[in-house]
């Protein structure tokens, strides 16, 4: 069940990666015509390093979900299979533990209870927190950083998710890559 729900959140951070990477590219092809015709617009430089920064986050997730992140694997290659399975699991643990960190972070950078209980009221907020996250807006397209910033929960609970099946799961991680590639 639980690894269903991951490939299935995993698909949707696919999906919204690859729309990401579309609306980056055509902000970009945008910016080259605006400017070529000294007419250029400012917030579509800033939105697309926007939707790059998102295309990355949800793409590292998903990388996770399918164990196609960034590994170096000299030492586990040369270890036998059952010792190889433990480095797994021993991953698996840790990119677990990464990801309740980021969790936790994420809920000390936005304080949903402190924000809720100030009845949203940022100056409140910031008066009682010294923390100015609901206060910055964005510099050309006007929106409040924080909206940007919700990447960093989305990613941390994707990767939390798709951890939390692979330490549950007790599939051999060849057994899995042998059912990908059929």
């Amino acid at each position: 069940m639980l690894h269903r729900l991951s490939a299935a959140w995993a698909r949707v951070e696919m999906a919204t990666a690859a729309l990401l990477a579309v609306a980056v590219t055509l902000l970009i092809l945008l910016n080259v015509v605006t400017r070529s015709m000294n007419n250029a617009l400012f917030w579509v430089d800033e939105t697309a390093i926007y939707a790059m920064v998102w295309m990355t986050f949800l793409g590292a997730s998903a990388a996770i979900q399918s164990r196609q992140q960034v590994a170096i694997t000299i030492l586990t290659d040369a270890l036998p299979g059952g010792a190889r399975r433990v480095a797994a699991k021993l991953v698996d643990a840790l990119v677990f533990v990464f990801a309740c960190a980021m969790l936790y972070f994420c809920w000390r950078w936005y304080l949903p209870l402190t924000i809720i209980g100030t009845g949203f009221d940022t100056m409140a907020f910031q008066g009682a927190t010294f923390n100015f996250i609901y206060a910055e807006p964005t510099s050309t397209i006007g929106i409040q950083k924080w909206i940007i910033w919700l990447v960093m929960p989305l990613f941390s609970c994707g990767v939390f998710l798709h951890a939390l099946a692979h330490l549950i799961d007790l599939t051999p991680p060849e057994a899995r890559l042998s059912e990908v590639q059929a």
